[in-house]
């Protein structure tokens, strides 16, 4: 079971961690989180993580085997809404594509008129295949 589904806080909702970066010594992370929700939501949910600054590495060094066990700061990665706020910008700054136009009924479709044919002649069985030409 993930950690951050075991807490209680009811803060802290629709929470995804992104990425970690984690100090040389090993000593002390930041985990960048996204919250679905407004801005105080998101604020909201960050504080409460921040706040089970004892639960959570607790779990942690329950789960890792290490000297030490990090000490975690939260952060809020803005990443999704910068990505949000550029794709509306390049929607409105791009042209539209232009519209396909619908395919033509059936009705509308004229196919040209196909002639009875005989099948083609078949090869002369006396003309050589194998040899090159003029030998």
């Amino acid at each position: 079971m993930a950690i951050l589904a075991e807490m209680k806080d009811p803060r802290v909702q629709d929470v995804t961690v992104t990425y970690v970066e984690v100090a040389g010594d090993l000593r002390s992370a930041k985990v960048h989180v996204s919250v679905m929700g407004d801005e105080a939501k998101q604020r909201l949910a960050v504080h409460g993580l921040n706040s089970a600054a004892g639960f959570l590495p607790a779990r942690c060094a329950a789960r890792i085997d290490m000297r030490y066990t990090p000490r975690l700061q939260f952060l809020l990665d803005q990443g999704v809404k910068k990505s949000i706020a550029i794709a509306k910008i390049l929607s409105e700054v791009l042209p539209k594509p232009a519209p396909a136009e619908p395919p033509p009924e059936e009705s509308q479709v004229q196919l040209p008129a196909v002639e009875a044919s005989h099948p083609p002649p078949a090869p002369d069985a006396a003309a050589p295949r194998d040899r090159p030409p003029g030998s």
